[in-house]
Parts: C-alpha cells; sequence; structure tokens
C-alpha cells in the first residue's frame, strides 16, 4: 500500500468529488447544527467533513487561479467582452430593462390588487427606470459611443428631465414611509441578505458612473446615472426595512419616522442634483457645439 498515493488523493481528489462535497458537506453541517445538536456523533461528522472540503479546495485555489487566467486570456468569448465595451453596455442596458419592467409591472398589479398608492409610487419609479434604459439602448445599439456626440447629449438630457419626473414618484414613497409609517418587515437573514446585495450595487454604481466617464459618452453615463438612482431608492428601502427589523425594539416610531425623512430627503436631493446636473452640463455643451458650427 504506497500511503504517499493515498494521501495525495484524499488532499487533491478529482474535481467532479470536490464538486460534490460542497453542497453535500454544507447541507450535512446545517442539518446537524438546526436539528442535531453540537455534541452529537452526526455533528462532529459533519464538522469533520467540513473542514475535510475547505482544505481540499484551499490546495486547489492555485490551480484554479491558473486555470481560469488562462480561460480569460484564451476564450474568444471572454476576450470578446472584455475589449467591446459596446457589447458590456448593451447587455447591461437590456438585462436592466427587463428587470426593471418586470418589477415595475410587478409592482403595478400589487397596487392594482391592494388598492394603495404605495405599489403605484413604486410602480412607476422603475417603469421610469425602464423607460429610460430603453431610450438609450435603442441608440446604443445602432451606434458606437461618440459617434453622434450631439444626440448622445439630447438623450443625457432628457434622461435629465425624467429624472425631475421620477423624483415626484420617490417623494409619494418617501411620503407614505414617513407619514403613514409604511415601512418593509422581513426576516433578519433576508435583511442581511438585501443588505450585502443594495451595498455591493451601491458600490458598483459609483465605480461605474467613475470609470465610464473615460469614454466621453454621454449614453454611457447616462445609463450609469441610471443604475446609480436605482441603487439609491434600494438603499431606502433597506433603511426602512432595517429600521422595523431591527429598530423595533430600540427605536420608538417617532424616531423611525424622522431617520427615514432624513435618508429620504438626502436620496431625493442627490437625485435632484443630479438630474440638475445632467441637464444643465449637456445644455452647455449642446450650446457650444453650436457655436462651433457657425
Amino acid at each position: 500500500m504506497d500511503l504517499k498515493k493515498i494521501f495525495k488523493a484524499l488532499l487533491y481528489p478529482g474535481i467532479w468529488v470536490m464538486i460534490i462535497l460542497l453542497p453535500l458537506s454544507a447541507a450535512f453541517l446545517v442539518y446537524s447544527m438546526v436539528f442535531l445538536g453540537t455534541e452529537s456523533i452526526p455533528a462532529i461528522l459533519s464538522y469533520v467533513l467540513s473542514a475535510y472540503t475547505l482544505t481540499v479546495w484551499c490546495f486547489k485555489i492555485p490551480y484554479l487561479i491558473s486555470f481560469f487566467k488562462t480561460f480569460r486570456n484564451e476564450n474568444k468569448y471572454i476576450l470578446r467582452w472584455r475589449e467591446d465595451d459596446r457589447l458590456r453596455v448593451n447587455t447591461s442596458l437590456y438585462g436592466s430593462l427587463l428587470w426593471n419592467t418586470a418589477y415595475g409591472i410587478f409592482q403595478l398589479w400589487l397596487g392594482y390588487y391592494h388598492h394603495t398608492f404605495w405599489y403605484y409610487s413604486l410602480a412607476g419609479y422603475y417603469i421610469s427606470l425602464a423607460a429610460m434604459r430603453f431610450f438609450l439602448v435603442r441608440h446604443t445599439r445602432a451606434h458606437k459611443p461618440g459617434e453622434l456626440i450631439r444626440r448622445e447629449l439630447q438623450k443625457y438630457r432628457a434622461c435629465g428631465w425624467v429624472f425631475l419626473i421620477m423624483n415626484l414618484a420617490l417623494t409619494l414613497i418617501i411620503f407614505f414611509m414617513v407619514y403613514w409609517n409604511r415601512t418593509f418587515l422581513h426576516h433578519e437573514i433576508t435583511t442581511i441578505a438585501m443588505a450585502a446585495y443594495t451595498f455591493t450595487t451601491f458600490t458598483t454604481a459609483i465605480i461605474n458612473m467613475v470609470k465610464y466617464r473615460k469614454y466621453q459618452s454621454p449614453v454611457y453615463s447616462a445609463s450609469k446615472a441610471i443604475s446609480f438612482a436605482a441603487a439609491c431608492v434600494s438603499m431606502l428601502t433597506l433603511t426602512s426595512t432595517m429600521l422595523t427589523t431591527f429598530g423595533g425594539a430600540t427605536m420608538d416610531a417617532e424616531a423611525r419616522r424622522l431617520m427615514l425623512a432624513l435618508i429620504g430627503g438626502a436620496v431625493s436631493l442627490v437625485i435632484l442634483i443630479m438630474a440638475v446636473y445632467m441637464i444643465a452640463n449637456s445644455t452647455k455643451k449642446i450650446k457650444a457645439l453650436n457655436r462651433e458650427e457657425l
């Protein structure tokens, strides 16, 4: 019996064995913690299996890094995705367009079903986002960034005006939250997952707003501004959820209303400033183009 081969086989099992171990060890560990306690023999076995799974995956990390680097540098589809900014933006716009449309229709149905302006306000907000994204994707599908700069500036300015209209729907949302104390209540784990998702999307939206400025494309900048506005409203919804879920025992209703009013006002102000900037900046640049053509 070759102990060296056995030891190597245990530390470096096949990739399919490792893939099967992940859900198996996770499910076994959760089951033992929830139903079996921490001192039973099955629970101890689940800890051992989880530790073994973690160990073999850690040993595999250098190989995985090398594999994904090679795949990224040689796969033609990955190379095209990395090099084609227009493809990435169009994919993002199409995906966001479908999501905003579906979510807006869902909120509209909830408003009709529950007979409340609360869901109608959310529907108006997300349908406005979908309309702007459709407005932009028609341009990016037909033209390269910077190809028709005047038209891009006009679309950028139009998005700024739509943001002003959207702020009315956002004001209604904040009004329902504060005046009628209309908030969201979820399980603690759901709220934590929402927080992770919201902070990720908010951070990504800010990074992309800065990143895509280098392309000097007003349409690209407008698409990232839309993502930022959606992230701001998600942050507002998350705040309401966290105050209701975790602050019930430490904050009274008036304190929650004050917190929501302050954060809601800040979100509304940020979107308002962004809209005014988009309108003013695009108008200034269009006038400069007009003077150059004279």
